[in-house]
């Protein structure tokens, strides 16, 4: 029983992005379709070089070989310096109500409005061949095709920031980022100057509180919240000015890798995060995130115990409530990842009219260093007419030229003010749609101080993010935090990041101190109880939805057994992959046969979220029941769920059978089916620590 390829993927109606690249696809092949050089001459030879003599030097007037390779030589563009391994997809954005009293962006006007978009998720630290599974910050890109223009909205996982000024953006990149002596270790923060940083840059702590918890760890894209960290102003029609911070929330809710899982599956499949959801795709079973709000009057922006624009704060859940305003599901594939992919381009600085920046000094930072990138990476200005960032509303400007020139102005005159042209095209005013800047009352002196006290209270919502994990939760951060400080060679700067966490909680600081054989930190953490519960992962519901479950299967297996299983986790939209220890069929004691997906040799238990261990015959028994155990026995030390066939018990040991938690046993259970399924939808069994 494989996964088929939903026939609703090849049929989903365009929408206008889509339309509008229509023109752009290029078909190369098929019937009767020659190789041409991009003269358009027809190709005779493209397999060998042409020389002076059967064995002699390649000529200069080999043209065709010149072409080729030179155009070979140039197929890369420098990759971006942070978030370089990424993957996009298209889909829709469908506001629920209508936002007019707080903004006059058109794509939040009225409930059902939809708009296209496209999706970029990425990884901060590696380099384009790195892993998907890295401990790592991730970008969460979205950007909306509105028509008034193209806007971006730039989130990562967190809702937090490492710094709180952008002049200090390249320092911690080039503190995460490789030893420049020997450009290692890859994608992991696991290093001496990474560590060095944090423990002399402590504003950083709250973000690596995130970043060393399960939330560092997606366990997929959709899994996986995005918060644009920034702090912005929606704007009405009537020029009322609303403090907002957005939040995406996927629909399956928030799942992670534990570090170990992570950590295999980065060497066994690093495009792990691409297949799922490629997979997720291709099946009809389409990413979806609600877009939230947190909303703060203007009048209201110094009653907190945070500065609303500082980006190592959050604004709590409790205290700041998120009001749903839409949905975004993801439903379409790239047709090719340079040309949209590795060619998109984002842009903070990319607003529609009724969203307007703040003085927020991360945000203010980010407006000129999104686009000055691209300028770079793509030696031009035309980054909007590359395809995938082309807006779909008409454009009309008096910028020319350039690399990547495509359109081609018919216009004598191209420059404001001008009378040839009767002084178009025009600037618009506000009540035209053109985009206006909020006028904030603006006073004061020059100054690089701080923008209040609070910017530099580092350790109070460290202290509350803490206080809001359960005991599983904090045990996988302290090990995490240990794993990472473990690879430190430096004792100085171990002992300084003990020093600095035991502001966070004393006894976590402690054992750190004991794992990284410093002395124990003295002082205590800052005295503050509060919790939140939108933090904890435990506050995730069930869903046993896209989950991927191994069936572990040989030959001679119970038919009706089996398919009743297999059933019963289709019903419920479970990725389901007929694991056995060669390709072709498997078949049942009455004949059934069902068509194996993956190899012992080609998976491994961790890139499952589940086993049903069926069990059954083999040319090759032995070695088919040390590969079903390996299975079981990791799967089971990673706290999952697994289900026994009757045909599956003895690869349990007899005595073991009725105490082991999370694990559903066939025999003698009506309600096998209905268990395991539940199983698989509670996820993780910590009850066996």
């Amino acid at each position: 029983m494989a996964n088929e390829k939903d026939d609703r993927y090849e049929q989903e109606p365009m929408d206008h992005k889509d339309a509008q690249l229509e023109v752009e696809r290029k078909k190369n092949t098929g019937e009767d379709r020659h190789l041409t050089d991009d003269n358009g001459v027809k190709v005779s030879n493209t397999e060998t070089t042409l020389r002076a003599g059967k064995r002699g030097p390649l000529v200069y007037e080999d043209v065709h070989f010149y072409r080729k390779q030179t155009a070979f030589n140039r197929e890369r563009i420098p990759e971006k310096v942070v978030h370089a391994r990424g993957f996009g997809l298209y889909g829709e954005f469908e506001a629920y109500k209508s936002l007019k009293h707080l903004t006059k962006a058109h794509f939040l006007q009225e409930a059902g409005r939809k708009t296209p978009v496209f999706t970029r998720f990425s990884t901060f630290q590696g380099n384009k061949g790195s892993k998907d599974t890295a401990v790592d910050i991730r970008g969460f890109a979205v950007k909306f095709y509105t028509e008034e223009g193209n806007y971006d909205s730039l989130s990562l996982q967190f809702p937090v920031f490492i710094v709180s000024d952008a002049m200090k953006f390249m320092d911690v990149v080039h503190a995460a980022k490789p030893n420049p002596m020997t450009d290692i270790p890859q994608a992991t923060t696991a290093h001496d100057n990474f560590w060095d940083y944090v423990a002399n840059n402590q504003e950083s702590a709250h973000m690596i509180m995130w970043l060393m918890s399960m939330r560092g760890r997606p366990r997929s894209w959709r899994t996986m919240a995005g918060w644009p960290i920034n702090t912005f102003r929606f704007v009405n029609d009537e020029g009322k000015s609303t403090f907002v911070r957005f939040k995406w929330q996927p629909k399956l809710g928030v799942q992670s890798l534990l570090l170990d899982e992570a950590n295999i599956i980065g060497g066994i499949d690093p495009d792990f995060h691409r297949n799922d959801i490629i997979q997720a795709v291709q099946t009809g079973a389409y990413p979806e995130y609600e877009l939230g709000v947190q909303l703060i009057e203007e009048e209201d922006a110094t009653n907190y115990d945070f500065d609303i624009l500082d980006d190592t704060k959050f604004w709590p859940e409790e205290v700041v409530p998120v009001e749903t305003i839409g949905k975004m599901t993801l439903n379409r594939l790239m047709d090719n990842f340079f040309a949209e992919e590795e060619q998109s381009a984002f842009d903070p600085s990319s607003l529609v009219p009724g969203i307007d920046f703040t003085n927020d000094p991360v945000l203010q930072g980010r407006i000129f260093a999104y686009r000055d990138t691209e300028l770079y990476r793509q030696n031009s200005a035309n980054i909007n007419d590359i395809p995938v960032n082309r807006p779909l509303n008409e454009r009309n400007q008096n910028t020319r030229n350039s690399y990547q020139k495509h359109p081609i102005d018919t216009d004598p005159v191209h420059f404001h003010k001008n009378s040839l042209q009767e002084n178009t095209p025009r600037e618009a005013s506000e009540e035209e749609g053109g985009f206006g800047h909020y006028p904030e009352k603006v006073e004061g002196h020059k100054s690089s101080e701080v923008p209040s006290d609070s910017f530099e209270d580092y350790f109070s919502q460290p202290r509350m993010f803490w206080n809001s994990l359960t005991t599983v939760e904090q045990k996988d951060l302290l090990e995490t935090l240990t794993f990472h400080l473990q690879k430190v060679k430096s004792k100085s700067v171990r002992e300084q990041n003990v020093n600095m966490w035991v502001n966070v909680d004393k006894d976590m600081a402690t054992a750190l101190a004991e794992n990284l054989g410093v002395e124990p930190p003295t002082g205590s953490h800052v005295p503050v109880t509060e919790s939140s519960e939108a933090i904890s992962l435990a506050n995730t519901p069930p869903s046993a939805f896209t989950k991927k479950v191994a069936i572990l299967i040989g030959d001679d297996f119970n038919d009706e057994e089996v398919e009743k299983t297999l059933s019963a986790l289709k019903e419920e939209g479970t990725f389901v992959h007929i694991v056995s220890d060669q390709l072709g069929e498997v078949k049942g004691t009455n004949g059934t046969a069902l068509q194996v997906t993956d190899t012992f040799l080609t998976t491994h238990p961790t890139l499952f979220d589940s086993l049903y261990v069926v069990g059954g015959t083999s040319k090759n028994q032995q070695k088919f029941d040390d590969q079903v155990q390996e299975f079981v026995n990791m799967q089971y030390k990673y706290f999952k769920p697994i289900g026994i066939a009757t045909t599956g018990a003895k690869y349990l040991a007899e005595q073991d059978q009725e105490k082991l938690v999370g694990v559903v046993l066939a025999e003698g259970n009506s309600g096998f089916e209905e268990e395991f399924v539940a199983a698989v939808a509670k996820g993780r069994f910590w009850e066996r620590q």
